[in-house]
């Protein structure tokens, strides 16, 4: 007869522990879903870009946007070109580093190297990545000597080796890639000087009126406005945008 009670009280506590760890799950899923849906963090992403602060899931690419840029931005392709992409990046960006290896290259292969569009790069470089605006610097220090593409892709090819690693480990590299690339020893005074620091903050000023994350692109001209692409979207998105200028 003792054994029952002892058997009954035993299901009751199971019982009520089943109810309680059931709580425990939904508030922790909430949690996950509401903190998921405002991006939290400090290197959040949406769609393939690094974003900035936290912003709500983008909707359909917006269309015909009109642009006032400083046309001050590294240039390739031709100048004639009907169509422009005005890409804002950061070197230090993952998705920007995807957007370079996947997709760019067929870019420049059926629309730049043609001659139907060009690109221009501006300078985005995120505040919670260490070494973004150093790269930038390399980049504009790379551009005095006519070398800014050259080492545009050298600072993409090597980007797992100095990515979230600091100025300490960056530098070094980039001055590396210089030499590599055959520049004086004018890019090593450029860089430690931060000599362009001032054109990539007014870039980044410039950008953040228009963006709010890495890689965005703005593919058209003033006569038609322009596509907003986010993220590292790939080729055939940026086919459409493009064709749909020509």
């Amino acid at each position: 007869m003792t054994d029952k009670p002892e058997e009954y009280s035993f299901k009751i506590q199971k019982h009520t522990l089943w109810k309680v760890s059931t709580f425990v799950l939904l508030v922790l899923f909430v949690i996950s879903l509401l903190t998921r849906g405002f991006g939290i963090g400090s290197d959040s992403s949406i769609n393939g870009a690094v974003i900035a602060q936290p912003q709500p899931e983008p909707q359909a690419p917006p269309t015909n946007i009109k642009l006032n840029l400083d046309d001050d931005g590294a240039l390739r392709g031709s100048e004639d070109a009907e169509v422009t992409i005005y890409e804002f990046s950061d070197f230090e960006c993952p998705f920007c580093g995807r957007f370079y290896s996947q997709t760019l290259p067929q870019i420049l292969r059926d629309y730049v190297d043609t001659g139907k569009v060009n690109l221009v790069f501006k300078d985005f470089p995120l505040p919670f990545h260490q070494s973004a605006t150093k790269a930038a610097i390399a980049a504009e220090c790379a551009k005095e000597q006519g070398k800014f593409w050259e080492m545009h892709d050298k600072i993409f090819d090597g980007q797992q080796s100095w990515a979230n690693q600091g100025p300490s480990i960056s530098v070094p590299l980039f001055k590396q890639y210089a030499k590599d690339l055959g520049l004086d020893s004018k890019f090593d005074s450029c860089l430690d000087s931060d000599k362009y620091a001032k054109e990539v903050q007014e870039d980044t000023a410039e950008a953040g009126s228009y963006v709010s994350g890495t890689p965005s692109f703005f593919i058209g001209n003033k006569k038609t406005g322009y596509t907003l692409l986010v993220g590292a979207q790939p080729f055939p998105a940026f086919q459409q945008a493009i064709d749909e200028k020509l």
